[in-house]
This record gives structure tokens, C-alpha cells and sequence, in this order.
């Protein structure tokens, strides 16, 4: 995801705004990169807990262990990440930091061979999402207790939509909306997202807390990612998704939990927009590049990653090269609400002196409806960069464990 937001940016310093062909193209891999890293966090990372139990052995609550007793589900996880890599890898040359999207546009065109490649496995594709978003709607009557508990209160959502509201990934204006959809103010572009949210920073962190800077810090919380997309966007603009869309907002959306549904939702849609766009004679155009040198001090780039929200702002020295950054990633913009959903959680599940298997799992649980970037970075088979400590009113430690 770090390669599209640079490029963007960089793209406004060069003054090169990337249309027709070469947008597509870009657009194709950023819904790769969304159904890979959806697939690996609903089916590898969050499934177990909810066809094996939350309190179930932890040395079974995995992938492997959901092979065993739901072998259709840990395959379908298995081939849903496998095509979203074999996306990026077909277009852009190899699945990890390719070096394909680059200021100006792309490094290359696409072959009308791989183009038949990826089409000729959407019908497959399609069924799987299908299956397993049918399967996950009909489950969640079982987790109402943590549908309660996991990130349930009210919030503010980010998210960028296309200029017409539409449900957009990659190139739009930025909506902040309540927990109903409700604007809070005029859609802005990502130009002056400072004068829209601030950055606060706290004395025990390294982490940033974004805010929404009219309400202040922190009562400024917001959130992204998935359900922000669902709920700031008019429409998804596609058929099957669309009407998901619809089922989805049935339901009150403040809970946390309800990311991992509307991830199977943007499966579902970003298939449907990766058939369409293959199917536009436009998408094997063999101009995708736009030669330019530094036009501009500086340059913003705004776009939607699987877990959120991104923003990428560069300043450059006379000599072109990066002189300040700043960003914004979707773990940051979370990191409120994270913590506010720990909190919630353990107030929840932590009724004794001891602390258990299945509230250590729950604070997990809740940490991976948001699917933060330290998740994937940290984690091992088996165990988590976690130490928890319970303490009393007067800071006696009661328990502890590492994970």
C-alpha cells in the first residue's frame, strides 16, 4: 500500500494527475492488495476464533486448526489471498513492494494474455465470496455478547469517497459522517486535511492520536476502515455489492465487530470492479506514463488501504529530493478507538483476579477487528507481542501474562 500513496504524492509534485488507462491499472492492484490482506485477516487471523470458539485451545485456534474441522473455509481463505497476490504479481511483476506504480503512472502496460488469466478465474472467485459471506451473516446471532463489547460506542467515521459519494479506494474527497452516515461538515479535499484533523501525541507512545479537530482531543476520536467505508459512501456502484450494502446497513453499525462482515462485503466489490475494468478495451492501452520533473514544493497523497484511510505528504528541497513527511496511516487514525476498545472489552470480561485464556484472547479478538498494521508485524505462529497486567485500585499487580 506504502508504494501507491507515494506515488501519488508524487505525482502532485510532478503536477501529473494519472487517468484514463494507467488509473486503472493502479486501481487494479490497490484491489489486490485490499482482497489479500482482507482474506489473510478474516480467514487467518479472526475465523478460528469464530468456528473454533473464542476460549478454545489456542494452540488449535488457527489456520491449521480450522483446516482440520472446516477444511471448505481455510481453503476458500487459502485461494481468496492466493488470487488478490496473483493480481499484483500479474500487473505489477511480484506480489511483495513491487516497483511498477511509479510517479507519472505505471512501468508498464498489461498483456492481453494475463489480462484473460485473471478473468478467467472471477467465476470462481465470485462463488467463493459468495459462499463465505452467506456462511459469516448467518453466524453473527452467536457473538452478540461480543458484538456488545468489541468497539461499541459511537464514533465518527473517515473515509474518501469519488466526488458523487460514490465507494471509492483510490482517488477522491475525504467525509467524516457519524455513526449513521450523517455528515459532519462539506467533504474536503486531501489538500487541507490539517485544517480538518489534528495530531496529538502522548508522553508513553510513539504512536500519534489523529482527532477530528472540531470536537478537540480527544472527544475528537474518529475511526477507519472498512465499516467507515460502508457507512460515509452513498453507494457501493456495483451489483452483488450493492445490494449487500443495503442488508448491511440494516443493522446498527457501531460496533467494531462488524468489520470483518463488511470486509467480505469489499471482496465482494473490488472483484466485481477488477472484472469490469479488465473488461474495458481501455485497460490494455500501451501508454500508462507521463514523463515530468518537480513542479511543485509539495504533494499530497490520499487513499483507501484495506485497513483505512492513508495519507502521504512530502516536502522536497531544491534538489528534488524529500526534505519533511508526515503520515497518516490507518493504525493511527484508529489508535483512539483502539484503546477505547480494550478498555471496553476488559471492563467486560475481567470479573475475577485472574486473568484467563479467553479474555486475553477477547482483547486480541477486539485489536484484529481493526486489523492494525502491528498485528501482521509482530505476531508469530502461536503467541502475540502482548503483556497484560491487572492491577488494583492501589496498583498491586493481581495477575499477569506475556503472550
Amino acid at each position: 500500500d506504502v508504494y501507491k500513496r507515494q506515488a501519488q504524492a508524487c505525482d502532485a509534485i510532478m503536477a501529473v494527475r494519472v487517468m484514463g488507462t494507467p488509473r486503472m491499472l493502479r486501481e487494479i492492484v490497490n484491489f489486490g492488495s485490499l482482497i489479500q490482506s482482507h482474506a489473510l485477516s478474516f480467514f487467518y487471523l479472526a475465523s478460528p476464533d469464530f468456528l473454533l470458539g473464542m476460549e478454545s485451545d489456542p494452540l488449535k485456534r488457527n489456520i491449521f486448526g480450522l483446516l482440520e474441522s472446516h477444511p471448505q473455509v481455510a481453503k476458500d481463505g487459502v485461494r481468496l489471498r492466493k488470487f488478490g497476490q496473483e493480481v499484483i504479481e500479474r500487473l505489477a511483476g511480484r506480489r511483495l513492494h513491487p516497483t511498477w506504480i511509479v510517479a507519472g503512472g505505471v512501468a508498464s502496460p498489461l498483456s492481453d494474455v494475463l489480462r484473460q488469466q485473471i478473468l478467467g478465474e472471477i467465476p470462481e472467485i465470485k462463488k467463493l465470496n459468495r459462499r463465505n459471506l452467506d456462511w459469516f451473516k448467518r453466524t453473527l446471532d452467536d457473538f452478540q455478547d461480543e458484538i456488545r463489547s468489541f468497539a461499541n460506542f459511537p464514533s465518527h467515521h473517515l473515509a474518501l469517497v469519488a466526488e458523487d459519494g460514490d465507494f471509492e479506494l483510490y482517488r477522491g474527497v475525504l467525509r467524516i459522517v457519524d455513526q449513521n452516515g450523517n455528515k459532519v461538515q462539506e467533504d474536503f479535499r486531501r489538500e487541507v486535511y490539517r485544517d480538518v484533523i489534528g495530531e496529538a501525541v502522548e508522553p508513553w507512545t510513539y504512536m500519534k492520536f489523529p482527532y477530528y479537530k472540531p470536537l478537540g482531543y480527544p472527544e475528537g476520536m474518529y475511526r477507519v476502515g472498512s465499516v467507515s467505508r460502508l457507512i460515509a459512501s452513498d453507494r457501493m456502484g456495483t451489483k452483488e455489492a450493492e445490494q449487500e450494502l443495503t442488508e448491511f446497513r440494516e443493522r446498527d453499525l457501531t460496533s467494531g465487530f462488524y468489520n470483518h462482515y463488511a470486509r467480505l462485503i469489499e471482496c465482494m466489490y473490488a472483484v466485481e470492479r477488477i472484472e469490469e475494468l479488465l473488461n474495458d478495451p481501455k485497460i490494455l492501452d500501451k501508454r500508462v506514463f507521463a514523463r515530468a520533473s518537480a513542479n511543485n514544493e509539495e504533494g499530497i497523497g490520499v487513499t483507501e488501504a484495506p485497513r483505512g484511510t492513508l495519507i502521504h505528504h512530502y516536502k522536497i528541497d531544491e534538489q528534488g529530493r524529500i526534505a519533511w513527511a508526515n503520515l497518516v496511516v490507518a493504525t493511527t487514525h484508529n489508535n483512539l478507538a483502539m484503546n477505547r476498545g480494550v478498555l471496553q472489552v476488559a471492563r467486560r470480561y475481567v470479573d475475577s483476579a485472574n486473568l484467563t485464556e479467553g479474555m486475553l484472547n477477547r482483547v486480541e479478538a477486539v485489536i484484529r477487528t481493526f486489523d492494525p498494521c502491528l498485528s501482521c508485524s509482530t505476531h508469530n505462529q502461536g503467541s502475540l507481542a502482548l503483556h497484560v497486567e491487572l492491577v488494583d485500585a492501589d496498583g498491586k499487580i493481581l495477575d499477569e501474562a506475556r503472550r
